[in-house]
């Protein structure tokens, strides 16, 4: 969030929303385009995961060409099958909350094996908002109260009050 104050180009005093991949700020009043946006990213998102899938078929018929035998055919889909639940599942946390960067970091690998989670839970996610809105809301909200509490005028001259004094 930004503390930006007017300066003529009709910008708003206090914080300011923080922009979202793909939507920018639109999320914030939902204007500029954020149904289409949110259209856009869930058939974008749902292709990218079909697309994937394919991919993951062709190597999966590459082991089954070169023969590297059952079980570790077995122990590639059974990978790629836990780091995408896996990857889904943080994915989907991550909409939620603010993820631990030191967490993000280890995962890293985990989260570009099961890539295909990741697309998944945001198409899920595109289908009720932006991915991502509910936290950005949220921590929106909070700085504008915050804002406007910092920023309350006080009734009256603070110095004519009375002090008990008799």
């Amino acid at each position: 969030m930004s503390d930006e104050t007017e300066t003529g180009t009709g910008t708003p005093a206090g914080p300011q929303p923080e922009p979202l991949r793909f939507f920018g700020t639109t999320w914030a009043e939902h204007d500029g385009g954020y149904r289409g946006r949110r259209i856009g990213v869930a058939v974008g998102s749902l292709a990218a995961a079909v697309a994937a899938c394919f991919v993951l078929r062709f190597a999966y018929q590459g082991l089954a060409i070169a023969d590297v035998g059952k079980p570790v055919t077995v122990l590639v889909v059974v990978m790629f099958a836990v780091c995408s639940a896996l990857a889904f599942r943080h994915t989907w946390d991550a909409f939620g909350k603010r993820p631990d960067p030191d967490r993000q970091a280890s995962l890293r690998g985990l989260l570009a094996i099961g890539f295909i989670g990741s697309l998944l839970a945001y198409f899920f996610r595109s289908l009720t908002e932006a991915p991502g809105e509910k936290l950005h809301r949220e921590e929106y909200e909070t700085a504008r109260e915050q804002y406007e509490r910092r920023t309350k005028r006080r009734t009256g001259n603070p110095s004519r009050k009375r002090g008990g004094r008799s």
